[in-house]
């Protein structure tokens, strides 16, 4: 607030001097309540963090998996044992890539040839 233009300029420094007293003696932070610290360690406050919004992909094309139905199978085996497997069981055999597990190589030998596996 302006003080009005009839007032003295020593009445008018006296005015702003109170008024800073009062502010000093009343003080900034008289509502701050102590925080009670129930640990002996200090946990550092978890604050916001953002979700990625990147520019560009990292990678321009989707990695290619190494182990499709055409590395999974290798070949049919056509030793005298596998024939009389073949012919006694009623069962094929192949010769299939060691990384492959056994899911893997179910779902291989479906796409591939088309047919139902029993077990």
């Amino acid at each position: 607030k302006v003080a009005p233009a009839v007032a003295k300029p020593k009445e008018a420094a006296k005015a702003t001097a109170l008024k800073a007293k009062k502010a000093v003696l009343k003080g900034k932070h008289t509502t701050i309540k102590q925080t009670f610290h129930s640990s002996v360690r200090f946990h550092r406050p978890k604050t916001f963090k953002h979700n990625r919004k990147p520019k560009y992909p990292r990678k321009s094309v989707p990695r290619r998996p190494r182990l499709d139905q055409y590395s999974i199978i290798k070949h049919p085996l056509t030793t005298e044992s596998a024939m009389k497997k073949i012919e006694d069981n009623n069962t094929l055999v192949f010769i299939v890539d060691l990384r492959a597990n056994k899911p893997q190589i179910r779902q291989a030998v479906m796409k591939l040839y088309d047919i139902k596996i029993a077990k």
